[in-house]
Parts: structure tokens; C-alpha cells; sequence
């Protein structure tokens, strides 16, 4: 009697336990696609990453995971902008280490190299911020995610917009970014008031016996000057510096690139012969006292810490007041 119903009993009860794995493992996989679909929400928008250890960054060269927030990052190039959000690099080139507005920032970091990987190893990185035309990237995406960017291929706001995606800082960025177009756009405003609308810029860049003239995306303040201020060059500069984004000048046709005004980017450590001939006395911006000068070492980016330092410098060149 008691064998005619242990049957059933065994056979429901391995029912009941294959009936609740079962829905385990659906509540599982329901669980894991969550996870999925939150990392992907996470890699389109960084400032969601809190839930994360990492996110998907997607970079020129395709996805990268990369940390959520990283805390040691070689940046071999872009460390201007890296450090523009507060955040200080572990190792960065040698150009941004000596520039004058980021030495004292850098005081205590590593100067490091793509042609040296060892170098960046050696700092134990979570992340790696290179250019496109560097050295070693395989070997480099070996030591820690390396997103790679192409000089150019994003404007200066863009630029600063994607470290921001970068450092999980995408608001900060966004911030800056509004905030700057909107007082530059103001100063240029101010300018035109001034001097009128047609009034003309010429950027140069004076090294040694070498004059060049600059495009609008060459550093040097030409983002600030003709993106944001949005002042005119001269056609000659604008024509002849489309291509290649800047133009090599003999000192025989340097006046006729020069405009109202003239901003030269040089070594303010040096006397210039070329600011001595007297082909630049005839200049009539040079004669008008409408010179506006720059030092090379400290100009050569375009981020937001060097933007801000070269407004303030245009705000006082042009219109005789600073900060």
C-alpha cells in the first residue's frame, strides 16, 4: 500500500525541483541580460558608470573598455585637457611637461614616450591616451586600454568633450564648454564694437628666421580668436592656410598676410631679427601698436587651461582690460 503512493510522492517531488531550476535559471539570465544592458547604457554615457567597474568607450578604432574612473593615465598625448578636469596624469610627454602653464601641475609626474614603452609599463597604468601617428599601439594596448586619437579630427570642443567621456566627466566638460563659447563669443562681440565688424586678425608664428601664419585650428589662440571670438583673418591667410592649416612666409610677403591686428606666438626669451627689420616697422599694425604677443612654449594647445590664459591675454590686447 504504502509502495502506491511513494511513486507519485518521488515523481512529484523531482517534478517540483527541475520545475524550480528551471526558474532559477531564467531569473538568472534575466538577471545577466540586465547586467549586459546596463554596460551598454553605461558605455554611451560615462557619467552612468557608478554602477560599473568599467565602460565601453567608443573610440576611433572601435570599443575600448576602459576603467569607470581611471586612476592612473599615461597620457602620451591630450594630458592638457586630462588635467584641465582635475585629474592628474601619471606620466605624460615631454612637451606638456614643459610647458610653463602645466609645469608646477607636473612637478612630481613621469615623462614618458611611445617610442619607450618599457617606460609606461613601469608606471603600472589602467589607461593609455596616444595619437594615432605614435609609435608601438599594439604594444601599448598590451600594458593597459589604449584609446587612440587622430590629431585634427575633432575640434577643440569635441576634443574636450570626449576626455570628459573619458574621465566620466562629461558634464564638467559640457560645462566649460558653453561657459567658454559664451564669454569668447562676448569679448568678440565687444571687439567688433570696437574696431568694427570687417576689423582683421593675422596669427604668426616667428621661430628663429622662420615666419609662419596660422589657420583657425592651429593653437596659438587661433580657436579662441576665429572659432569663438569669431574675428576675421585676412583672405590671403585664410586661402593660403586651408590645406595644411598654417603657411611658411618669407620676410619679402609678410606684410601682405598681416591684418589690423597681428598676434605673434614666439620665444619671449629671445630677441627677434625679424621684429627688428625694417620690413616689420612698416607694418602699419606694428606701427598702430596693435600687436598682441605670445610665448610659443605656453600656446601650442588648445585646451581649456591654455584657451582661458590666451582669452584673458586677447580680452587685454584688444579692448585694454583683463580679468
Amino acid at each position: 500500500m504504502k509502495k502506491q503512493w511513494i511513486l507519485p510522492f518521488i515523481v512529484l517531488m523531482l517534478f517540483t525541483m527541475i520545475a524550480s531550476a528551471c526558474g532559477n535559471g531564467a531569473s538568472s539570465g534575466a538577471s545577466d541580460n540586465g547586467k549586459q544592458e546596463a554596460t551598454a547604457t553605461e558605455g554611451t554615457s560615462s557619467e552612468a558608470a557608478n554602477t560599473s567597474d568599467t565602460i565601453t568607450y567608443q573610440s576611433e578604432t572601435g570599443p575600448v573598455e576602459i576603467p569607470a574612473k581611471p586612476q592612473r593615465i599615461v597620457a602620451l598625448t591630450n594630458g592638457p585637457n586630462i588635467l584641465s578636469m582635475d585629474v592628474t596624469p601619471v606620466g605624460v610627454d615631454k612637451w606638456t611637461a614643459e610647458n610653463p602653464l602645466f609645469k608646477d601641475k607636473l612637478k612630481d609626474v613621469a615623462i614618458v614616450s611611445d617610442e619607450d614603452p618599457e617606460s609606461v609599463s613601469a608606471l603600472n597604468p589602467d589607461l593609455i591616451i596616444a595619437g594615432s601617428h605614435m609609435k608601438n599601439l599594439e604594444q601599448l594596448s598590451k600594458i593597459a586600454p589604449t584609446i587612440v586619437y587622430t590629431w585634427g579630427k575633432l575640434d577643440y570642443l569635441q576634443q574636450q568633450l570626449e576626455i570628459g567621456k573619458v574621465l566620466n566627466k562629461e558634464s564638467e566638460a559640457q560645462a566649460w564648454i558653453d561657459d567658454f563659447t559664451k564669454r569668447a563669443g562676448e569679448i568678440g562681440n565687444e571687439i567688433k564694437a570696437k574696431y568694427g565688424d570687417k576689423v582683421t586678425v593675422s596669427t604668426i608664428e616667428i621661430a628663429d628666421k622662420e615666419v609662419f601664419a596660422m589657420g583657425d585650428h592651429w593653437a596659438r589662440g587661433t580657436e579662441a580668436l576665429y572659432q569663438a571670438m569669431k574675428l576675421n583673418m585676412p583672405e590671403k591667410v585664410k586661402n593660403d592656410t586651408l590645406k595644411e592649416g598654417y603657411h611658411s612666409l618669407s620676410l619679402e610677403v609678410l606684410p601682405e598676410y598681416m591684418g589690423d591686428f597681428v598676434v605673434v606666438s614666439r620665444d619671449m626669451t629671445r630677441d627677434n631679427e625679424i621684429m627688428k627689420s625694417g620690413i616689420w616697422s612698416k607694418i602699419p599694425a606694428v606701427q598702430n601698436k596693435q600687436v598682441i604677443e605670445l610665448d610659443t612654449k605656453a600656446v601650442t594647445y588648445s585646451d581649456p587651461i591654455t584657451l582661458d590664459y590666451v582669452l584673458n591675454i586677447f580680452k587685454e590686447g584688444f579692448l585694454g582690460t583683463g580679468k
